[in-house]
């Protein structure tokens, strides 16, 4: 249903559009297009960084044996999903698709709420624009598999993008919103003060994949910008990664290069004298909502400088972060569900508790320590490093997102692709 902050000319309020598929965002199941962005951007470079791993890839998903990479038919799942938060008429996009409030702790078939597409903002279209123009450099050799998916990724990116353009300023503020418009909308609200990451981030992309020169132009002026480590409200470094696979001209390369790798070795700093011999927990910082998606993003930085100069310091402090989430760490817990002595069995996650199944569903990162302990709940240890409870009501700590489970798919995964090259693993050799 089109809430009354959404409405426009050609879809009033109450108007009803179909809007089918997409992941639920984290433990609720609400989408939102924000945090799809870099849950997206993330994926779709761990495609273009190892193609050659993933394209032979089997994760036994129902269409594993199709004609395309199962990251990529998973990607679509969500991409289709996407497509469906634009409005046609004027290339805005849809904040997210959610209820009004949270549901209850039930399996997904028991909602029957109302669910409303809110206001359309600047970042979310961006963050839109980005993908569909990721999705189409991708997409575009198995236009055999998907005819016209590719070209039709690109022209709504460029749709959204000349919406951007129009409309510059409309950051998503939930609270202003609901003194105007009922129904009051208190799910997750994404709001962000700035958009200049992700016009940064967009016009990579769409330069990247079009050529165009207008993109060009603007992704250039954000090349000054400090580097930090990709959250939902911070893509820009998404960009950078882009241009690091992509960029031909030697000068602009060889100066985004030396800033990266600024960056990686500002964390190796601290590896050495850190208890656990891991990047993760190296500044109190690492500690905070979500955590566990900067141990990820952290080793995705590290496969990045490795990727730039070979130096296998990097590619190993990447594999002790992915050890750290693994296990490795002063809670003792191996934070993905389902693996390991002593994982998570009661994640902020509806399905998983009200499944009747008394193991959660396997696979999922859970947030990780977080000092804040914003839900109140009962933690034991309050240290930094150690503030984690396993408990169902812990949505501070014990929640899983889909922008934390995608960097530890890139991680993990790009840990095996490089296992050969980096001399972790042997080549095995064929028997005579």
């Amino acid at each position: 249903i089109i809430h009354p902050s959404a409405r426009s000319k050609d879809r009033m309020s109450d108007t009803v559009i179909s809007s089918p598929g997409g992941w639920y965002d984290a433990g609720d199941y609400n989408k939102y297009i924000v945090n799809a962005g870099i849950t997206m951007g993330t994926l779709l470079s761990a495609y273009e960084d190892f193609s050659y791993y993933f394209d032979t890839l089997n994760v036994n998903i129902p269409e594993s044996g199709n004609a395309l990479p199962d990251l990529l038919d998973e990607i679509l799942y969500n991409l289709r999903w996407m497509l469906t938060m634009q409005d046609n008429q004027d290339g805005g996009v849809y904040h997210k698709c959610t209820n009004a409030a949270f549901d209850g702790t039930v399996m997904p078939g028991i909602t029957i709420l109302p669910r409303y597409a809110v206001q359309k903002s600047t970042t979310a279209t961006l963050d839109f624009a980005a993908v569909m123009a990721q999705s189409s450099r991708i997409l575009k050799k198995f236009d055999k598999q998907l005819p016209g998916l590719a070209d039709s990724c690109l022209v709504a990116a460029k749709k959204a993008w000349s919406w951007s353009l129009k409309n510059p300023g409309m950051l998503y503020n939930q609270d202003s919103m609901n003194l105007h418009h009922q129904p009051k909308i208190t799910t997750g609200a994404y709001g962000d003060r700035s958009a200049d990451d992700e016009w940064f981030w967009a016009a990579a992309e769409l330069f990247y994949t079009s050529g165009d020169g207008e993109f060009e132009q603007k992704m250039k002026s954000g090349l000054e910008t400090a580097y930090s480590l990709p959250s939902w409200a911070k893509v820009h470094l998404l960009g950078v990664y882009t241009l690091l696979r992509l960029e031909k001209n030697t000068a602009v390369l060889a100066a985004v290069k030396t800033k990266l790798i600024s960056l990686s070795d500002q964390y190796l700093l601290t590896m050495p004298t850190n208890a656990f011999g891991t990047v993760m927990g190296g500044r109190k910082s690492d500690f905070n909502w979500g955590s566990n998606s900067n141990a990820a993003n952290q080793g995705i930085l590290m496969i990045n400088a490795w990727k730039l100069t070979g130096d296998i310091k990097y590619a190993n402090a990447a594999l002790a972060n992915l050890d750290y989430l693994c296990g490795r760490n002063a809670t003792g817990y191996h934070f993905v569900t389902g693996f390991g002595e002593r994982s998570p069995k009661h994640p902020h996650h509806r399905p998983s508790e009200a499944d009747g199944i008394e193991d959660p569903v396997p696979g999922l990162l859970a947030g990780g320590p977080n000092p804040g302990m914003q839900d109140k709940c009962n933690y034991i240890f309050k240290e930094p490093e150690t503030a984690y409870v396993d408990d169902y009501c812990s949505y501070a700590s014990n929640e899983i997102a889909i922008n934390w489970n995608a960097p530890l798919v890139y991680l993990a995964n790009a840990i095996e692709a490089i296992q050969f090259k980096t001399g972790y693993s042997k080549i095995p050799t064929k028997k005579k």
